[in-house]
């Protein structure tokens, strides 16, 4: 199995992964008159680039993609809530459940910066273009230690302290870094999934030490509560508590898939969400020992 480099997107994939195919027009999505569609027919046809448990109705999953932000129920069907654009760094407010950040490309072309939704993702504005911008965030964390506390990726590693306002740039950011994951005990900790392994900086990204080497780690997630995950290729879906010694892998069998992205439900961490690296949406009821797709019945 080998890593390639794509363009730079919020996440570089394995080889073959880009099989998850745009059939459209830029653009277009194919729903039917009341704005839906499947979830199986919507990661056919878009790629997705973040997911969060709808807060304030955790029964939703929100589907930030290249061509919208979605809201899927338990049934599959999704519906797209804003305007057409591709939402990249999508990111949830750790406690203020109406709260969305994101960064990306409107439709027009050119970078978004530093975007936020105060009505859970119907309507954005720019709260900053970033340092050097306007930016355009592939990884994207807001610490749950500090919600004031916010790391994106562009042209190195920035951070805000004031909720998006102002950027600084921290570093130059880990080489070959895939996916960020702010800590829920300290705004200066910050974990990193790379090509090469899962990495932890305790100074706010100006220096980094490996957790996990050898393997990709496609994927890290903090919940507010202070659970890690991280999806090792080759090994599975571990987690760990904070700070993280000793990673157990709760589950595996995902063959030469992977997982990309992961959404925990912050009101039944038992109920776990994730993207693959194939286009399919997962659901979990086991804290993601046992999946299912998203749309059919728990075991």
């Amino acid at each position: 199995m080998t890593w390639t480099n794509k363009k730079p997107r919020r996440k570089r994939l394995l080889a073959g992964a880009a099989a998850v195919a745009i059939t459209v027009a830029a653009f277009a999505i194919r729903t039917n008159a009341a704005e839906t569609i499947d979830v199986s027919d919507l990661t056919k046809q878009t790629h997705i680039h973040g997911l969060a448990v709808d807060r304030q109705d955790p029964s939703r999953l929100l589907i930030a993609t290249h061509h919208g932000l979605f809201s899927a129920g338990a049934d599959g069907k999704a519906e797209r809530i804003s305007q057409v654009q591709d939402f990249m760094g999508f990111t949830p407010h750790p406690s203020d459940p109406t709260k969305l950040y994101a960064s990306g490309h409107p439709a027009q072309g050119g970078n978004l910066g530093f975007i936020a939704s105060e009505d859970r993702g119907r309507t954005w504005t720019q709260v900053s273009p970033g340092a050097n911008g306007p930016v355009d965030f592939h990884q994207m964390t807001v610490s749950p230690a500090d919600p004031q506390t916010i790391y994106g990726t562009h042209r190195g590693l920035q951070v805000s302290r004031d909720a998006g306002k102002t950027w600084t740039i921290a570093g130059p950011g880990p080489e070959g870094l895939i996916d960020l994951a702010g800590s829920a005990k300290s705004r200066d900790t910050l974990y990193a999934a790379t090509e090469a392994g899962l990495l932890v900086s305790t100074d706010a990204g100006r220096s980094w030490k490996p957790l996990v080497q050898g393997a990709p780690v496609s994927l890290v997630e903090v919940t507010p509560e202070g659970t890690l995950y991280a999806f090792v290729l080759g090994r599975g879906l571990v987690k760990a508590g904070e700070p993280p010694v000793g990673l157990e892998t709760i589950s595996s069998g995902f063959g030469d898939g992977y997982l990309l992205h992961l959404a925990v439900d912050p009101k039944n961490p038992k109920r776990v969400f994730a993207a693959t690296n194939g286009g399919k949406l997962l659901s979990s009821v086991d804290q993601g020992r046992t999946w299912t797709a998203l749309g059919q019945p728990n075991p």
